[in-house]
């Protein structure tokens, strides 16, 4: 299915080959399990459990910094989890929020009330508050003091709405800013990154509502189905009178409007990502940033006036996932992708749509800074004859690994 849907993509289908016969050693280094201890390698199983995707990074991490980094994702994990579980009174949550760093000092302190998708870091939270106190004490200041700010401002906003912009962002600075800061001083603190890395806090922040705001957006049906709402009412009032119905398929017209209004905002944030990525320079840190920023460009683009956002899920290709974590290593792809995902939304921009001048302006700027370096180019030129043997190779690659699955299969089986 992955290559059919890449079929008109053939750089795609060369990199799902090269990732499928073990290309993917390129970005993502291997661990070496047998040195962890048995708590550490059950933090590690419910990083790959609770985030596929961040799990591919982290593990690319050089030294103690690893370790750390996924500490940290297991303790945002489990305030996001608090945050989202809608079975959860006020009550029971806010308390949860408010103290959660501190339980990370307790060895027995454990949460089993929880019915989320995710309770198993609130379930066995003893196993990641060991590994914790077992990280060196830079990174547990770090730590403690991102996930003590990051509790009292998701309980905030759960006796509030999203009303204005501002509030957006302010939701969005708990929720994703402080992360990206938090992340950015263990850089600076494991002596893999400058201390500017970690010290502005500013850049750190709006890379973070990026990431956090594309969340948002691509979330909506599912915030709509568990009774969630963080789409900010200055924007979608303008386009209707409740926000669950843009669901409704008579109100797609004004839905897919107010879409794109949000991703525009979203897309101011693009030249501090090319900036923040710029500054790194280290190169396990530098893939571990860029491969998800230059996914969630991607995403967007994939977002942009699509009325699918409002039916069911939106995801980029597998091609695409894999192409990114292959190639998204350098400034020099990273200007290639932005500007490429920023093109394809400057070609779906209606001109009828309220807010296309300011996405046009949004873009050009982006696709300016992709350019600053000088002229972008493809990293595959494939012509008609390159382009059938892509597609043959990868034909035959897939039917050979289908193959070889299926007789491993049959000897397990025996």
């Amino acid at each position: 299915m992955d290559f059919l849907r890449s079929l008109g993509h053939p750089e795609e289908i060369y990199n799902l080959v090269r990732f499928r016969l073990g290309g993917c050693r390129l970005v993502l280094s291997k661990q070496d399990r047998d040195s962890m201890s048995d708590s550490l390698q059950t933090c590690y199983k419910y990083l790959n459990q609770t985030g596929r995707s961040f799990a591919a990074v982290i593990n690319s991490l050089d030294g103690e910094l690893r370790n750390a980094v996924c500490i940290f994702y297991l303790m945002v994990r489990a305030l996001d989890t608090v945050e989202d579980d809608m079975t959860l009174s006020l009550e029971t949550k806010i308390p949860i929020l408010h103290k959660l760093h501190t339980y990370l000092y307790k060895a027995d302190w454990r949460f089993t009330e929880s019915k989320a998708k995710h309770c198993v870091v609130l379930e066995d939270f003893p196993t990641i508050s060991l590994e914790f106190r077992n990280l060196a004490a830079v990174y547990q200041k770090v730590i403690v003091d991102i996930c003590q700010k990051m509790g009292v401002g998701m309980a905030e906003f759960l006796e509030k709405q999203v009303e204005s912009l501002l509030d957006w962002d302010k939701y969005c600075h708990y929720a994703g800013g402080l992360p990206v800061i938090g992340l950015s001083r263990l850089f600076s603190a494991s002596g893999l990154e400058d201390a500017i890395i970690g010290e502005n806090t500013r850049l750190s922040d709006s890379v973070g509502l990026f990431l956090q705001k594309t969340n948002i957006v691509r979330d909506y049906l599912e915030d709509q189905l568990e009774g969630r709402e963080f789409w900010p009412r200055e924007v979608w009032s303008k386009y209707g009178k409740n926000l669950s119905d843009f669901a409704k398929p008579e109100n797609i017209v004004p839905a897919v409007q107010c879409l794109n209004e949000l991703v525009t905002n979203t897309l101011q944030h693009v030249p501090d990502v090319l900036l923040y990525l710029s500054w790194l320079r280290n190169q396990s840190v530098f893939n571990f940033c860029s491969i998800p920023l230059v996914m969630s460009l991607a995403t967007l683009a994939a977002f942009y006036n699509n009325q699918q956002v409002f039916k069911g899920v939106v995801k980029i290709r597998k091609g695409q996932t894999v192409t990114l974590m292959m190639n998204a290593t350098n400034m020099k792809a990273v200007r290639f992708f932005m500007y490429q995902y920023t093109n394809e939304i400057y070609q779906k921009i209606p001109l009828t749509d309220p807010s296309s001048e300011c996405t046009q302006n949004m873009v050009s700027t982006i696709k300016k800074l992709s350019l600053s370096h000088g002229p972008v180019g493809s990293h595959h030129n494939f012509s008609p004859i390159y382009r059938s043997c892509v597609i043959l190779l990868a034909i035959l690659s897939w039917q050979y690994l289908r193959t070889v699955q299926a007789s491993e299969e049959v000897h397990t089986d025996q």
